[in-house]
């Protein structure tokens, strides 16, 4: 089905140092979760970026429904559902936190309820030599 989300992706992203499967599968579980927790969204986002303050944080941001702070740690669990009646096993959050740790990288959540969600997480970033190296 076509939910018509907007999703932008910034070009100027750095190579990292991770499994080209794992860190697709990272990105397709943290889609596919904005995806479905988008709500009744007028206009549907979804953003792909890193920012850089002294590490490189990479991040998956959505405007949907977002998430009370008192979930935050809780959703990374295998299995663990806010609401028990949504779709998904409750899988894909703790998939993507097993991923990104076993890369050395952190995975965390910032969101409010009605105010989107962004998650964020750490990957080892390649050295700019071999950035260039590889283009």
């Amino acid at each position: 089905m076509s939910r018509g989300v907007d999703v932008v992706i910034d070009g100027d992203l750095p190579v990292v140092h991770a499994s080209r499967i794992r860190a697709v599968e990272v990105l397709v579980n943290l889609i596919d979760n904005s995806v479905k927790y988008m709500g009744d969204q007028r206009s549907p986002q979804i953003h792909i970026g890193c920012k850089k303050n002294g590490e490189t944080v990479f991040y998956v941001r959505d405007n949907g429904m977002g998430i009370d702070p008192k979930h935050h740690s809780s959703v990374f669990r295998l299995f663990y559902k806010i609401d028990s009646r949504s779709e998904g096993t409750g899988t894909g959050l703790a998939i993507v936190k097993k991923i990104i740790e076993t890369h050395d990288g952190r995975v965390w959540i910032e969101s409010e309820p009605g105010k989107g969600c962004t998650v964020l997480f750490t990957l080892p970033v390649a050295s700019k030599e071999k950035n260039t190296e590889q283009k």
